[in-house]
């Protein structure tokens, strides 16, 4: 028999309704638009291509988001996944500690058999489930996982994939016990692959990797059925000793994890962590402050974990890095998806960046999932020696997408019932329409 808090939330898996939950569900497709505003602008990226030439082009029927060539379920996985998160662009959610929706959305379109459609109700549960399993996960696993280099995204997400897939196939406890054990055993990234082209990578693996676990367990391969918190298990394995199993199941579904904490659309394409910086910088060039002699930023412990980046040499690298994101903000008045791409950075940018410096406030609770331990200072003194100081609490976001999607695809006429239509759907006509709106292929 399976350990009995894997075996239980097999069963939860497997029970779920999210569809009964009104305010969950419109959160869903809230965050689908989110996604594939995201993933539309990032399957132009020439990483893509990359990817495509080393792992082949294996004739299948499944959708290659923006590309207009559909490929073999496993490379879709992969290509939708790493193009959902080569912008940085994607949501964030607390518990997680990580970016659910570009690893589990990847994964249940991976997973559709275009003759045979789920409802579109079904397809949004389904994320719903797999969003919940992988926020619990990150609840139970405890801080020091993030903290001593895991990526979170990348060794959550095959859970949270192979879950929603469970759910979405209809399997047995049983199966959904193996498919999470198969998971786990593939869970691996790390965060010093930040700022370059292999975090997004994490991604796609990370989905297609729950793909496969889920699929695997479906078709009768065998596997540990207590891979979470048995002996050896996930939790024990990745916790380095500050897990706490007795979370992966508290308050399941009580609200949805969806609704809260929530998840965070970013309003830029860069580091989640960084985004308090660029709202402070906004807020100085509204000011008229557009030079500085020098900055500090304050976040509190661990409040900087994910920004690996002090001195960036390419767009790609400044992502991570909220020196230059306070510099761009400062000069120009924007942060922009052309901040970020793969040219050198510039050198206005670049000088005003090393003159800014980071602390951390001691006295200040270490960074949780709790939202109120989250916050910056940026103090700028300007070159007449004049300090100016904002401190931005919480984490800032976009409530509606749609502004996002329009620029993402460059008000793409093709593309613009997407939103609309991502908000209203319900039944598998309404899905198949979607996915022949999303095999167009977007031009760079």
């Amino acid at each position: 028999m399976p350990n009995p808090r894997t075996a239980a939330l097999a069963e939860a898996i497997v029970a779920a309704r999210p569809d009964a939950d009104p305010a969950a569900m419109m959160a869903a497709r809230v965050a689908l638009v989110d996604f594939l505003a995201c993933a539309l602008a990032g399957s132009t990226d020439p990483s893509l291509a990359t990817l495509r030439g080393v792992f082949g082009d294996a004739p299948g029927r499944a959708l290659v988001i923006g590309s207009g060539q559909p490929a073999d379920p496993f490379l879709a996985a992969l290509l939708n996944g790493h193009a959902g998160h080569v912008l940085d662009y994607d949501d964030v959610q607390a518990s997680v500690r990580g970016h659910p929706t570009t690893v589990i959305v990847p994964a249940l379109l991976a997973t559709l058999d275009p003759d045979a459609l789920p409802t579109a109700v079904a397809f949004l549960a389904a994320y719903l489930v797999g969003l919940e399993t992988m926020a619990h996960l990150g609840r139970a696993i405890g801080p020091a996982h993030y903290e001593r280099g895991f990526h979170a995204t990348a060794t959550l997400g095959p859970l949270g994939a192979a879950a929603a897939i469970a759910h979405l196939r209809g399997f047995t406890a049983g199966t959904t016990a193996i498919a999470l054990g198969l998971a786990a055993t593939q869970a691996a990234g790390l965060r010093l692959q930040f700022g370059s082209d292999a975090k997004p990578l994490h991604a796609g693996l990370a989905a297609r990797n729950g793909l496969a676990a889920a699929l695997l367990a479906e078709a009768g391969l065998s596997g540990a059925d207590d891979g979470l918190d048995g002996a050896n298990g996930f939790l024990q394995a990745y916790g380095f000793g500050e897990a706490a199993p007795e979370r992966l199941l508290e308050d399941w579904g009580a609200p949805w994890q969806i609704v809260r904490p929530g998840l965070t659309l970013k309003a830029f394409p860069c580091c989640t962590a960084a985004h308090p910086v660029a709202v402070a910088g906004l807020a100085f060039h509204r000011e008229g402050i557009r030079d500085l002699a020098g900055a500090t930023i304050t976040f509190p412990p661990g409040g900087d974990a994910a920004l690996v980046v002090r001195t960036p040499r390419t767009g790609i690298e400044a992502r991570f890095s909220p020196e230059y994101i306070l510099a761009a903000a400062l000069v120009d008045g924007a942060v922009r998806i052309d901040h970020f791409d793969a040219r050198p950075v510039r050198p206005d940018l670049a000088a005003l960046a090393a003159r800014v410096e980071r602390r951390h406030d001691p006295s200040a609770r270490r960074l949780s999932s709790d939202p109120s331990t989250r916050f910056v200072v940026v103090e700028i003194t300007d070159p007449a020696g004049r300090t100016n100081c904002r401190r931005i609490d919480g984490l800032p976001g976009l409530t509606d997408p749609d502004d996002k999607f329009r620029d993402a695809t460059a008000g793409s006429e093709a593309l613009r019932p997407v939103p609309d239509l991502v908000r209203t759907m319900h039944d598998g006509n309404d899905l198949a329409r979607l996915l022949g709106l999303l095999a167009r292929r977007l031009q760079p």
